[in-house]
Order: C-alpha cells, then sequence, then structure tokens
C-alpha cells in the first residue's frame, strides 16, 4: 500500500471502472495515469534505464505515425469496442493532411502526442533543423486539433523517429517540460510479416515481459488487421490497459466514449 500510495502522489493515479462502457464484457481502460515531466521525463526501457510505473499486467498502448484514415480508422473502432484508450504520436504533415481524423482520435477520448514533422532520423541533422522538426510537428498537430498553431504543445508528449535522439535534443525537450516516449517492448510491425505473425510475435514478448509500454503503427495495415484480437487477448488473459495523460490534464472517466 505504500509502495502504491507513493506512485499515486509522484505520478497522479486515477482510478476508473467499466461502469459507463455500453459492453459489460469489454476490456476496458482501467485506469488513468497522469505523467509530470519533472518525474518522468523519458520513459521506456527500449531507449532509457527508467519506465512508467505499471503494476505487472498493465500496458499502455501507444500508436506512431499516424494520421492514415484507412488503417487509423479500424485502429480506433477496435478500441472503441473495447473501451480502451490509447496514444496516439502523430507526424504532423500527416495530421495537416487529415486533420479531421486528428480531431476525431481526440473526441474519442485518446491522447495526442507529438512525433516531428516529417519523420527524419533526428540524430543525423543539425540541432537547428532537430528542433524545427519538434516545433513544425507540435505546431502542425496543434493547427489540426486546436485550429491554432503554436509550439507549446496542449499535451506535452513526443516521440524521437526510430527512437534516435542526440542528449542535446533530449535536453531541449526536457527544459521545455515535454515527456520523451520510448517503449519497452514492440510489435516490430515496420517488418514485413503476416498479421498472424505480428500477433504471435507481440502476445509472445508481452508474456514475456508481463507489462509495459508497447509500440504499434496505426498506419500499418497489418497492425489493424490483428487488433480486434490483440485486444481479445488482453482481455483473456488478465491485462490491464492504463490511459496516460499529461498532468493537469482535464480527467475523464476512462470508459465513457
Amino acid at each position: 500500500m505504500m509502495a502504491g500510495a507513493l506512485v499515486a502522489a509522484v505520478v497522479g493515479i486515477v482510478s476508473t471502472d467499466a461502469a459507463e462502457c455500453p459492453r459489460k464484457d469489454a476490456l476496458g481502460t482501467s485506469r488513468i495515469l497522469s505523467v509530470d515531466a519533472k518525474t518522468y521525463p523519458r520513459v521506456g526501457l527500449k531507449s532509457f534505464p527508467q519506465t512508467l510505473p505499471l503494476a505487472d499486467h498493465e500496458v499502455v498502448l501507444t500508436f506512431d505515425d499516424g494520421p492514415y484514415p484507412p488503417t487509423t480508422s479500424k485502429v480506433l473502432a477496435a478500441l472503441a469496442q473495447e473501451c480502451v484508450r490509447a496514444t496516439f504520436f502523430l507526424i504532423g504533415l500527416h495530421a495537416s493532411e487529415h486533420p479531421e481524423m486528428v480531431k476525431r482520435i481526440a473526441r474519442e477520448g485518446h491522447t495526442i502526442g507529438h512525433h516531428t514533422f516529417s519523420h527524419p532520423f533526428m540524430a543525423r541533422i543539425p540541432f537547428d533543423k532537430a528542433r524545427s522538426e519538434i516545433d513544425r510537428g507540435i505546431a502542425a498537430d496543434e493547427m489540426a486539433l486546436h485550429g491554432v498553431s503554436t509550439t507549446t504543445p496542449s499535451t506535452p508528449f513526443f516521440r524521437f523517429p526510430y527512437f534516435e535522439g542526440t542528449q542535446a535534443q533530449l535536453d531541449l525537450l526536457q527544459s521545455r517540460g515535454i515527456v520523451v516516449f520510448g517503449a519497452d517492448l514492440w510489435a516490430s510491425d515496420w517488418n514485413e510479416m503476416t498479421p498472424e505473425q505480428e500477433l504471435k510475435l507481440v502476445t509472445e514478448r508481452l508474456a514475456a515481459s508481463g507489462k509495459g509500454i508497447i509500440l504499434f503503427h496505426d498506419p500499418k495495415a497489418r497492425t489493424a488487421a490483428i487488433m480486434p484480437a490483440f485486444l481479445r487477448y488482453l482481455r483473456e488473459n488478465g491485462f490491464r490497459v492504463v490511459h496516460v495523460v499529461a498532468a493537469g490534464a482535464p480527467q475523464k472517466n476512462a470508459d465513457a466514449r
């Protein structure tokens, strides 16, 4: 109990239940976890020594590189069917091309993070260009979402393309109070494979790790195809979904749609 109380005090945890989920047998979103960049500036064991304070069998679902309406819409439908909330790290260029999909992601209760404007290898470009990629990406996402071009993100979450960044870039993001997300495990859905192979790979990795931040890519057709079965796997194997939000963000019931 002391450990749990400490986590709640440090990170900010709001417990929720599935009372408002239309499907009583749905997976649901078990709780909301609000993250303060001062306490958790960088998370994800694939890149950093620290990750989010998740209990055994708790997962955070994250999706990169969208929005891409043909597949993002299928991912959103699968999440809605199970009353699950996730985090989408958007490419600014894609957000500017599909603002209505950005609005839909937010309207359905998901968190919107940032993933640069054009998805470059950030560690291979000059610092000023990297900073511009960060700012242009945030501004494009905010314009799509709120109609205001600002480099101050309404949700200060960022993920590097290819998980590749420099110390100077990390320091810049930390100075701006932006949490940098890595991942604890991933579906490797950038590799050519069948949906069945991806489902087997990610479920085996999750069974081995027992919890964690999971990385998917919503523009990938194979990922959209497996999402209903993957969420069913979570439900049938006792996993619980945690919805991550920025510290200070308005709290909604995790299972309201």
